[in-house]
């Protein structure tokens, strides 16, 4: 380590750094956790000698949840914004002696240790999201007297742990239902579901057993599937944002009509994900099966059009209608103007034979058009009761 001269003649001096580094002294320790110590090394390399006022380190840790709106894109001012700070450490590494202003490195490689302890109190795991972050980090900065402050940061990774072995994370969960398949008049009859899954708390990389039983007393062939969704909340300002998306999933055997399946133990493996987070205020990340449901199934045919999820949740209570149907042919590129107009040619063909080539001919385009029906019925979801949430932690 170079050696260090003080004089307040040393404020001419404004040097050149060739490097400025942060190192963790166990770099392979992926994360921190309440009550740990964190420590290490700023590293510093002067081509010449540099003048500095102080050496210090900040550690800061803070949850965000922002959003602005959608034009103009240059709004300086955020429509909904909310912070909370969790992390705030501040150590002075050097500083000039008593009676004096300015601190004068020598050229050459300088080391200056730190350590300092996390909070004792839980601290909310690190996480990065499409409307906020709950981010920590570690930054050295040079307080340099006539030319702008350098400075180094580093990412400081935190979990709170959960234990899922709690008497509440281990209750099993267990739930039941009965649904109609299609809606309005296009109903072909009901399936039952009953799943369970043995536990709430489960951590990264487990597969979560589920036993159920589907009964398909329709007249349509289903595939039941059963998924786990993450579902991202952000709060700020008064106002929510929601994020869900699927994580995993796994599918079970075509069920005829008449017909029904069993699954003993079928298991639904959970992928590196973040750790549930409940104990922020601003932001929250769960996750549940099948939307907050025990299990859920949605019926398809080998088509194109594929799957319609629909969500029963009080924001969509006022869209009610354009919830059951609108979605199913909007995202598959089926036009209801289209399918109209190509109903009306093939009764027109009816109405005036010299248009139609021949029986089988409109026979069959009046089916392929029932098809088009048929398929757009069978994206309608299955939903169970509220409940069948699980708690992840790494």
């Amino acid at each position: 380590m170079g050696g260090e001269a003080r004089s307040a003649a040393a404020v001419g001096f404004e040097g050149r750094l060739k490097s400025l580094g942060l190192v963790f002294e166990d770099e392979r320790k992926g994360c921190y956790s309440s009550g740990e110590t964190v420590a290490g090394h700023v590293l510093l390399e002067a081509a010449e000698p540099v003048a500095l006022r102080a050496l210090r380190l900040e550690a800061q840790g803070r949850a965000t949840a922002a959003w602005g709106p959608s034009a103009p894109v240059s709004a300086v001012i955020p429509a909904a914004a909310s912070e909370v700070e969790y992390l705030n450490v501040r150590l002075r590494l050097r500083e000039p002696p008593a009676g004096e202003t300015i601190l004068l490195l020598q050229p050459g490689k300088h080391e200056f240790p730190f350590s300092f302890q996390l909070p004792s109190e839980p601290l909310v795991t690190s996480f990065t999201g499409k409307y906020g972050s709950i981010q920590y980090c570690v930054r050295a900065v040079l307080e340099r007297p006539k030319v702008p402050d350098e400075s180094v940061k580093r990412e400081l990774q935190v979990v709170n742990h959960i234990d899922v072995n709690t008497p509440a994370l281990l209750t099993p969960v267990l739930k039941a239902q009965e649904k109609m398949v299609g809606c309005w008049v296009f109903t072909s009859g009901p399936v039952s579901l009953s799943a369970k899954i043995e536990r709430k708390g489960y951590c990264n990389g487990e597969a979560i057993p589920i036993y159920a039983e589907i009964e398909n007393c329709s007249s349509r062939l289903i595939v039941p599937k059963a998924a786990i969704f993450q579902t991202q909340t952000y709060l700020a300002s008064g106002k929510t944002k929601t994020v869900r998306h699927m994580v995993a999933n796994v599918r079970g055997n075509h069920i005829a009509s008449g017909s029904m399946d069993t699954w003993n133990g079928k298991t639904l493996k959970i992928p590196p994900v973040t750790p549930s987070i409940l104990d922020c205020c601003i932001i929250r990340v769960d996750y549940s099966l099948a939307h907050h449901r025990i299990m859920q199934m949605w019926y398809q045919k080998k088509s194109s059009l594929g799957t319609f999820l629909l969500t029963h949740s009080p924001p969509l209570v006022r869209e009610k209608h354009a919830a059951l149907c609108s979605p199913a042919y909007r995202n598959s590129g089926f036009s209801p103007h289209l399918f109209i107009q190509r109903l009306i040619h093939i009764l027109e063909k009816w109405k005036r034979p010299s248009l139609c080539h021949s029986f089988s001919e409109c026979t069959s385009e009046i089916t392929c058009v029932h098809h088009q029906v048929r398929t757009l019925v069978l994206s309608f979801c299955l939903f169970g009761e509220d409940g069948g949430k699980i708690n992840l932690r790494t």
